[in-house]
């Protein structure tokens, strides 16, 4: 069987094992969600264990084809993980400025009902001070979402920046492997778009929406692997999306909550930014396919 077959079986049907007490009762509001999605964000990883096996590659071999090193140039890799570190924040914060100017999203600054009307739901108090809260949630978010973030997104960029984008790339050229792995990425997540996670206002109808968000933010993902030779500027983006994009929950308005389909990152909004942003570097950073190796030209059979 070929490595990337038995690398996207594994992760796929994992996914769906992951899932599973989700579909058997309590949806998404189980509390059960967070331990079960970090553990569905662990199944790529455990695909591309299971293509190595199939491949008979060494596995020092297979640790640098796969991006676990800093690649050739170490210093530019550690300044793309400065980068992502700081530009998906700026990125998630033009999306609201942007939604905000358009009228697409009403921001409550002074009161922050939504941010209250959530802890309510909870059952739990709201803060004496909410806006120092909110800050110091969204410093937390900028400053340590990617440490906070950092295993459940190596669990995903491993696969998806680390394997997946060097083969298809490798194979069908640049644009059209980073599109079709933000495909492939977007339709892994099905176990839960499918309950209406990112856009509960869709219903099932997110798990075809969300597959244009992972294309559009894919290609900046895999632009950093390629650029780089190595997952971690991947990874370090993937934790810092994370841990920012829920702040239109934050400083949203009770009386017109946010329509993630359209206002923030997640949305329409956010989706021509990204695609922007991704254009800008292709054009003006341009980036190669892997030569064949290891990964990208491997045996079709164990």
């Amino acid at each position: 069987m070929r490595p990337l077959t038995v690398f996207l079986a594994v992760a796929f049907v994992l996914s769906w094992l992951a899932a599973l007490p989700l579909w058997l009762g309590g949806g998404l509001s189980t509390p059960l969600m967070p331990v079960l999605g970090s553990l569905m964000m662990l199944t790529p990883t455990l695909g591309v264990l299971a293509a190595w096996r199939v491949s008979r590659t060494p596995f020092r071999v297979w640790v640098r084809e796969t991006g676990l090193t800093l690649g050739e140039r170490g210093g530019r890799t550690l300044l793309l993980v400065l980068a992502a570190w700081l530009g998906v924040p700026a990125l998630v914060a033009a999306a609201v400025a942007i939604s905000a100017a358009l009228g697409l999203l009403s921001v409550d600054l002074a009161g922050l009902s939504l941010y209250r009307a959530q802890l309510e739901a909870l059952g739990a108090p709201a803060p004496d001070a909410p806006q120092t809260a909110v800050v110091l949630q969204l410093l937390l978010g900028v400053l340590a979402g990617p440490l906070l973030n950092a295993i459940p997104s190596l669990g995903e960029e491993w696969g998806w920046r680390g394997y997946l984008v060097p083969r298809l790339t490798g194979t069908r050229g640049v644009v059209a492997g980073l599109v079709l792995s933000g495909v492939i990425w977007g339709a892994w997540h099905a176990p839960l778009t499918l309950l209406g996670y990112n856009y509960p206002n869709l219903g099932a109808g997110a798990a075809v929406y969300f597959i244009g968000f992972c294309v559009v933010a894919g290609v900046i993902l895999g632009w950093l692997r390629l650029r780089s030779g190595s997952v971690w500027p991947a990874v370090v983006a993937h934790g810092s999306l994370n841990a920012t994009v829920g702040v239109v929950l934050l400083i949203g308005d009770a009386a017109a909550p946010p329509n993630p389909a359209i206002a923030g990152l997640t949305g329409i909004v956010g989706w021509v930014l990204l695609a922007i942003c991704g254009a800008v570097l292709l054009r003006f950073f341009p980036v190669r396919a892997p030569a064949a190796g290891p990964v990208t030209n491997q045996p079709t059979s164990a």
